[in-house]
């Protein structure tokens, strides 16, 4: 970590009150060194970052972070804070703020400085350090490395921080925790951490798992699978392993690694939140002996069972899983193609299409020219969606060997015209068929050549066949009947497919319904008809909903809501407007039952209205940016105006029945009482931070206890 901090870079003295402004000031000092281009550029990554999930952890940590475009070298700015900085933590207030900047695409980069970082943070010794740290040259040399954490003078903390904080550390109450295990024998558990995008709740996830071992004491060693791929444990760890935890969001990679093992399998939030429970399970399932069906089964990576351990109810799981890995990586495609497209028609107008070759006739000087060639690139980044849909899908089922035959039928798929459906189908098709490979048990001279030879040949012999002469052009009458369907769109069928869309893109804001029904509207895009243009349109205007109501919501009534929430309603505004419906995620994860009721309803309302308004749209993505190539542009906005209304109002209806937060409703007529003494008892502090006012002030007083982990 040489190179990433300087002294240029420490803020021994934070004063920012939020994380918002703590963000800007230590990119401001990144700025200065020439570290970041744009500053505001640079903030607004890290805001919609910070919109996906909350960055603190426990110990008054806080880790805003993106890759950013705006970036020149991977750098962190750190900053301290004698009044502490709600960034979500379940304990509270941060007063360490690491700013981690990578360049887009730096992904090693960027995950070297997370990992790196997590697990120095460990340490007591560190963060003890660097509260009592009084000069920032010493800082930034203890977070390079370069000075002994014990080097530093550390007061001691007051009699009552003492007495409070000691007893959880107690080392008799750790060692009691394993009364069966001899000393030269601790309890074993390797674990596999991993997420949609592999940064942050990867390794947030590992570094909470392994911090409870320690304080359990037991054994751990995690594998992170994340967006740079993953170092493999050594197989001599995993056979002495008395137990496996996996908590991931997306397939573990080469399952059959720990075959013959106790597994508890879960989601990344729940490594995240509750590392203690799950090393309780896997010792419980240890000592009862229990294995899972993919444990006694002979697959290979992605085989048998899978995710589910042997619980078949877990088969929709994993079909969410294979679908989004698919979706995740077409969007890219999607957004360049559709954008190109929607530019080209922008500055040529929708004849352009038609135009002939520009490798033929380009003139340097005609805008014509230009707008066929931004056409026709387009229209090449729109011709790979089908064949990356299904390569992904197969990919997510069974790796790499399934890539091959997924791309090939996603091919064969526009070739007999059965499109995006048929793209879903082959890359379904392509993975079972690659896993069902797998399971043949073959000569050890052969395993060196079945991945890149034998499996990628029989397995596109097999899909080619299949989706040629057996399913292809049923799929291929399917997909031309839901054509037609949606061309003859009018009238109430129009609204009710609005509502449905509309329901479905608020429902889980990025989830797994608003991936599907995001995935239908622009699968129409590659062949567009009046009825899919008009599906994009609705999909697009309802996903804006959830970020715009909320965002009203905390601006005409802030005082039902958290001083964070009131923070991430400002930047909800610039979420909303953009199409980034994942700005809404930290209200529905700290208030499910009146959130998401209230922001589906609004949804529905502008899916219906873009549809009975006949308004269309053919590009992907930008919301109100693409507002010049929407058909209808001004009933678009009204519907989008009018669905974000109805949200925001239920929101705050809900929100008053409910009373402030934490704080239950007044029955009409019932006198007011005379506030009751401070009778709280009182809770450990970390060293340096100041006593909770008597009335709940401070900052981020209104969030503690109630940060929750969304979904990435």
């Amino acid at each position: 970590m040489s190179e990433l901090i300087t002294a240029e870079l420490v803020d021994l003295d934070l004063s920012a009150e939020t994380k918002n402004d703590a963000a800007r000031s230590l990119a401001e000092r990144m700025v200065a060194a020439g570290r970041v281009t744009d500053l505001d550029g640079f903030l607004a990554d890290v805001a919609a970052r910070e919109a996906q999930m909350p960055t603190g952890l426990d110990g008054g940590i806080g880790i805003p972070h993106c890759r950013s475009e705006h970036v020149a070298a991977p750098t962190l700015a750190f900053g301290r804070s004698g009044r502490g900085i709600d960034f979500g933590a379940a304990d509270g207030p941060a007063d360490l703020i690491f700013l981690i900047a990578a360049p887009a695409g730096a992904d090693d980069a960027h995950l070297t400085i997370l990992s790196g970082l997590a697990r120095r943070l460990t340490n007591p010794e560190f963060t003890a350090a660097l509260r009592a740290e009084r000069d920032s040259a010493g800082a930034a040399a203890l977070i390079r490395g370069d000075r002994d954490p014990a080097s530093v003078v550390v007061p001691d903390p007051p009699e009552s921080d003492v007495s409070d904080t000691a007893s959880p550390d107690v080392p008799d109450a750790a060692s009691s925790v394993v009364p069966d295990a001899a000393p030269d024998e601790p309890f074993r558990i390797v674990a596999v951490t991993s997420c949609p995008t592999g940064i942050a709740h990867t390794y947030m996830a590992a570094e909470a798992l392994e911090s409870a071992a320690r304080s359990e004491g037991v054994e751990l060693s995690v594998e992170t699978q994340g967006s740079a791929g993953f170092e493999r444990l050594e197989p001599a760890v995993i056979a002495a392993a008395d137990a496996v935890i996996w908590a991931h969001d997306v397939e573990v990679r080469e399952k059959a690694r720990f075959a013959g093992k106790p597994v508890v399998d879960v989601g990344v939030k729940a490594g995240i939140s509750r590392p203690a429970e799950l090393i309780a399970e896997a010792r419980g399932k240890a000592e009862r002996g229990e294995i899972t069906a993919l444990a006694e089964g002979p697959a290979p990576d992605g085989g048998g069972d899978g995710a589910a351990g042997g619980d078949r109810t877990h088969f929709g799981v994993r079909l969410r899983t294979y679908l989004m890995s698919g979706v995740s990586y077409m969007v890219p495609f999607v957004a360049a193609g559709g954008l190109l497209i929607a530019l080209s028609f922008a500055i040529g107008g929708y004849e352009i299409a038609g135009a002939a070759s520009v490798a033929d006739h380009f003139v340097w000087g005609e805008a014509d020219s230009w707008a066929a060639l931004l056409n026709q690139i387009g229209s090449a980044a729109f011709g790979f969606l089908v064949p990356v849909l299904a390569g992904y899908i197969a990919y997510g089922m069974a790796d790499r060997p399934a890539l091959v035959p997924g791309f090939v039928g996603g091919a064969i798929a526009l070739t007999i015209d059965a499109g995006f459906l048929g793209g879903l189908v082959a890359g379904l098709l392509a993975g079972a068929v690659v896993m069902a490979i797998q399971r043949v048990k073959v000569h050890p001279t052969l395993r060196g050549i079945m991945p890149v030879l034998v499996i990628p040949l029989l397995a596109s012999i097999v899909v080619g066949f299949l989706m040629f002469v057996v399913v292809g052009k049923p799929i291929a009458s399917l997909q031309n009947a839901l054509t037609d369907w949606l061309n003859g769109l009018s009238g109430s069928n129009a609204v009710i497919l609005g509502v449905v869309l509309g329901l479905m893109m608020c429902f889980d804001m990025g989830g797994p319904l608003n991936k599907v029904a995001y995935a239908f509207a622009v699968g129409g895009l590659a062949d567009p008809t009046p009825g899919s243009l008009k599906v994009m349109a609705a999909v697009m205007a309802a996903g804006m909903v959830p970020p715009l109501a909320l965002a009203l919501a905390t601006t005409v009534r802030g005082r039902l809501f958290t001083h964070t929430e009131r923070e991430n309603g400002r930047a909800a505004w610039v979420l909303g407007a953009s199409f980034i419906t994942e700005g809404a995620i930290p209200f529905a994860a700290a208030d499910p039952l009146r959130v998401i009721p209230s922001v589906m309803a609004g949804g529905a309302v502008t899916g219906a209205l873009s549809m009975a308004f006949g308004c269309t749209l053919r590009a992907p993505h930008g919301g109100i940016f693409v507002v010049p190539l929407i058909g209808e542009p001004f009933l678009y906005l009204l519907a989008v105006a009018a669905g974000t209304a109805v949200s925001a109002a239920l929101v705050v209806v809900l929100k008053e029945r409910a009373g402030p937060r934490g704080r239950p409703p007044r029955h009409p007529g019932s006198p007011r009482r005379p506030s009751p003494p401070d009778l709280r008892p009182s809770h450990p502090r970390r060293p340096g931070f100041p006593a909770p006012s008597p009335n709940g002030g401070g900052t981020g007083s209104g969030a503690r206890g109630r940060s929750s982990v969304p979904q990435e």
